[in-house]
């Protein structure tokens, strides 16, 4: 049994602080999240088209241990400059890895296609990703924005408007576990042209509508619908997110973790992991806890990461906010 966290956010993990910034005109955002101390971490890419910045060294058996903050943001490549605004930021307040006199912050980072959504994309020379992380490192905190936020701001699915989720839970042995995504998926968070989500057997209380599953079951509920048929719309997509936790992980067991995550794709978007998305998910563990798993505690882990993380795409779908110039409809106002 499990219950949600005390906000129901990734912050719900001792250690993790977050922080969004978003530029509406734009139609695309930034979302850091800040591990201090730095924490344990590592990478899982299932998607065929991934952006990533710093993820070999999360490998287990490379060096670094941990890392200062992952970055999720928006631009397709030209967000993976958010990561250097994070950078600064956290040099700034003397953060880092430690190469004699040096500190050099570890950010790795990964990036979703928002390019066509309605935004203004003209933004000249360079783009504004740099300066969004390092707004976003100086917004952080405990609670934050979900829905049409950060990394979330432009997301699309093929039904609704995507956006940054997050969910939390505690498990029986007192260990927490958070999830935070930003959803912009090929597929659908939704059950065939119903609103109800492909995560409800995984819902805690009503977090995102309380609908349940449709009866009648739709017919159509099994044709996998696309947010784009368009050759030319090619890699407009990638489910980007990060599963953390207070126990204590190897570098190993948290590869593990990623992996068990990337269930929760599957349980709540239809379809993922396509060649047209660079579906990837990170994993913190900050070690708070105190608690080191036993292998059968390691698997009831597993399965909820799974579980929060279809809650949190759902979430972020469910949370997305109307604005001008939208290409798609939100999941509250269809």
């Amino acid at each position: 049994m499990m219950r949600q966290g005390p906000n129901n956010l990734i912050t719900d993990v001792a250690g993790l602080l977050v922080g969004n910034a978003e530029d509406h005109q734009l139609k695309s955002g930034v979302t850091a999240v800040l591990c201090d101390p730095p924490a344990t971490a590592a990478v899982q890419v299932l998607g065929g088209a991934p952006g990533t910045r710093e993820t070999e060294l999360l490998a287990p058996h490379n060096t670094v241990q941990t890392v200062d903050a992952v970055v999720l943001s928006g631009g397709s490549a030209f967000g993976l400059d958010a990561a250097s605004g994070v950078q600064a930021a956290l040099r700034e307040m003397g953060r880092g890895f430690a190469v004699g006199p040096h500190r050099v912050p570890i950010v790795p980072a990964a990036i979703l296609f928002d390019l066509a959504n309605g935004g203004d994309k003209d933004w000249g020379r360079f783009s504004p990703y740099r300066d969004l992380g390092y707004e976003a490192v100086r917004a952080a905190a405990a609670t934050f924005r979900t829905g049409s936020a950060g990394a979330g701001t432009g997301a699309l699915t093929a039904t609704f408007k995507g956006g940054l989720g997050s969910a939390s839970a505690v498990l029986a042995n007192g260990v927490t576990i958070g999830a935070l995504v930003a959803v912009n998926a090929l597929g659908s968070a939704t059950i065939g042209e119903t609103r109800h989500f492909w995560a409800a057997p995984f819902e805690l209380g009503d977090e995102f509508g309380g609908l349940g599953l449709p009866v009648p079951w739709p017919k159509d509920a099994a044709v996998p619908r696309f947010k784009f048929r368009e050759r030319q719309a090619a890699a407009t997509n990638t489910t980007i997110a990060i599963i953390a936790t207070d126990a204590i992980l190897t570098k190993a067991e948290a590869k593990r973790l990623a992996i068990a995550a990337h269930d929760g794709f599957s349980r709540a978007l239809w379809p993922s992991h396509t060649p047209l998305d660079g579906d990837l998910v990170f994993t913190l563990s900050t070690g708070a806890s105190g608690k080191a798993l036993l292998l059968e505690d390691f698997i009831d882990l597993s399965a909820a990461a799974a579980a929060t993380m279809a809650r949190a795409i759902a979430r972020g779908v469910h949370d997305a906010a109307a604005a001008a110039n939208d290409v798609k409809s939100c999941w509250s106002t269809p």
